[in-house]
C-alpha cells in the first residue's frame, strides 16, 4: 500500500516480542501524529501496553479472529497493521485480510544479521520476504550510488538476559492472571504452564551452563583438528517450521550424522551448536549421542550449549544449518555454508547446493564478494540498528523505526527507485 506523506496514519499492533517495545513503539507513533491501537490476546500483551483506553482484548474463541479483526479493522479505519512474525496462526490470517484490504503491513524479526540489528519490513519476513525474489543484479543496481562504509557486527548476543527474563515474565502473566482470557491458546505445542517452567529453568540454570559452555568451547577451540559447525534452530522456531523441510531437529540431525559418517575425513570433526535459547524441550543431546554410537563417531562429534559463535566459527571449516539466521555469520567470514531451507541469504552465489556427503568431503566456498554486496543491501534496507528488549536497544530502534514506519514506500522499494534517505546515522553505537 502506498499512502501519501499527509494521509493521516492509524495502526493496529497485534503481538510483538516479549517486553515493553511495542509499547513504547505506540507511544513515538502517537508523538509523530498516527493513531495506535492494541490487540491483546492473554494477559501477557495486557501486562507491557500501558495504554488502557487503546487496548483491545480478543476473548473470543479462535475462530471468530478473522471477523472480530475486520470488524476492529473498519470501526477504526486502520491504515497499518504491525506484528511481530507473520506466519503464527493469528498473524498469518490477519496477513491474508489486511492484505486483500490494501493495508500496509509492517513485519518485526529478529535481525537476520545478529546481534545487534532486528529486522523491518513490508508484507512478510524470512521465507515471506521480499528479499526472496530479489536477484543480486537488481540488489547491486540499487546499492550502485552508495557509499556508506559498513559496520562490523559486535561478537556478542547483546541483551540474552532481558530477553529471557521478559519471556518468562509473560508466561508468568498468562499462568497466573490470564482468567479473562479463558479462549486462549499459545500458538506453540507445549501449554504455558510449560513454557513458563522452562524459562524459569533456564534462568535458573544459566551460570552452570555457561561454565559448561565455556569449558566445551575451549576444548574444541584448543583441539587441533579440523571441525564443521551445525547451526541448530528452536524446534518450534516459525523459520524452521514453516520454511525448512524437516519435521523435526532429529530428522535433520539424523541426516547430518550420517552425511558426516560418509563424507567427512576421519580426521574431521562434527560440532552441534545449540540456539542461545534452547530449553532443552527437544532431547537433542539424547538424539546425538544414540546417532553418535550407532556410526561409530564417538570423540569426532560434539555438542555445544548454545553461547557465543563468532569464536567458534573463526576456527571451522564449514557451517550447515536449515535456515538460520547465524547462517550470515559464516557467511560473513568468507566460509563454506550448506542451507536446506528457504531464507533470505539462499542466493547460488554464496550458498552451497552441494549433497550433504559431498559437502563435508569438500565444502565450495562462496562468492565473497557477492555476500558483500547482499549484506550491504541488508544494512541499507531492513537492518535496523538496536534492539527489542534492553533499554539502551530499544532507544536506538526508536531514532530511525518509526520514521521508516511513516515513509510511504518499504525500505527495499526505496533503494531500488533510489528515493532512500542517507543511512550514514545507522551506525552501530557501542
Amino acid at each position: 500500500m502506498t499512502q501519501s506523506i499527509g494521509t493521516p496514519r492509524r495502526f493496529l499492533l497485534l503481538q510483538g516480542p516479549h517486553g515493553p517495545f511495542f509499547s513504547r513503539l505506540g507511544r513515538m507513533l502517537r508523538t509523530a501524529g498516527a493513531k495506535v491501537w492494541r490487540v491483546g490476546f492473554n494477559r501477557g500483551d495486557a501486562f507491557f501496553w500501558h495504554d488502557r483506553a487503546t487496548y483491545i482484548p480478543f476473548r473470543a474463541p479462535r475462530e471468530h479472529w478473522g471477523d472480530t479483526l475486520r470488524d476492529i479493522l473498519h470501526r477504526h479505519a486502520i491504515t497499518d497493521i504491525a506484528l511481530y512474525g507473520d506466519v503464527r496462526p493469528i498473524h498469518a490470517e490477519a496477513i491474508a485480510i489486511a492484505r486483500h484490504l490494501g493495508l500496509a503491513i509492517h513485519v518485526f524479526e529478529e535481525g537476520y544479521l545478529r546481534p545487534y540489528w532486528i529486522t523491518y519490513e513490508r508484507g512478510g519476513s524470512n521465507g515471506n520476504s521480499e528479499l526472496m525474489r530479489l536477484s543480486l543484479d537488481q540488489m547491486r543496481q540499487a546499492l550502485a550510488t552508495c557509499d556508506l562504509e559498513l559496520p562490523d557486527p559486535p561478537a556478542h548476543w547483546g541483551d540474552m538476559r532481558q530477553h529471557v527474563f521478559y519471556g518468562a515474565l509473560y508466561h508468568f502473566c498468562v499462568l497466573a492472571l490470564n482468567g479473562h482470557y479463558p479462549n486462549f491458546r499459545p500458538h506453540r505445542d507445549l501449554s504455558v504452564a510449560q513454557e513458563f517452567r522452562l524459562y524459569l529453568r533456564r534462568l535458573a540454570l544459566m551460570p552452570c551452563h555457561a561454565l559448561q559452555r565455556h569449558v566445551a568451547s575451549w576444548r574444541i577451540r584448543n583441539g587441533g583438528y579440523p571441525y564443521h559447525v551445525v547451526l541448530l534452530q528452536l524446534e518450534h522456531d516459525s523459520s524452521f517450521r514453516a520454511h525448512g523441510p524437516f519435521a523435526s531437529q532429529t530428522e535433520f540431525m539424523v541426516m547430518l550424522v550420517e552425511g558426516f559418517a560418509k563424507g567427512a575425513p576421519r580426521h574431521h570433526h562434527l560440532v552441534f551448536k545449540a540456539h542461545p535459547l534452547d530449553d532443552e524441550r527437544a532431547p537433542l543431546r539424547e538424539t546425538l549421542d544414540a546417532l553418535i554410537r550407532q556410526h561409530g563417531l564417538t570423540g569426532r562429534v560434539h555438542y555445544l550449549r548454545g553461547g557465543k559463535l563468532a569464536a567458534l566459527l573463526n576456527h571451522a571449516r564449514s557451517a550447515v544449518t536449515v535456515n538460520s539466521t547465524a547462517g550470515q555469520q559464516a557467511l560473513w567470514r568468507g566460509m563454506p555454508l550448506r542451507a536446506f531451507g528457504r531464507a533470505v541469504y539462499g542466493k547460488p552465489e554464496f550458498v552451497s547446493g552441494q549433497p550433504i556427503a559431498e559437502f563435508f568431503a569438500n565444502p565450495q566456498r562462496p562468492d565473497a564478494r557477492a555476500y558483500r554486496d547482499f549484506r550491504h543491501f541488508l544494512l541499507e534496507t531492513s537492518q535496523i540498528p538496536g534492539g527489542y528488549y534492553s533499554l539502551r536497544g530499544r532507544r536506538q530502534l526508536m531514532r530511525h523505526l518509526v520514521d521508516m514506519m511513516l515513509s510511504p514506500t518499504d525500505p527495499y522499494t526505496a533503494l531500488l527507485e533510489g528515493n532512500a534517505a542517507p543511512r550514514q546515522q545507522l551506525r552501530v553505537v557501542r
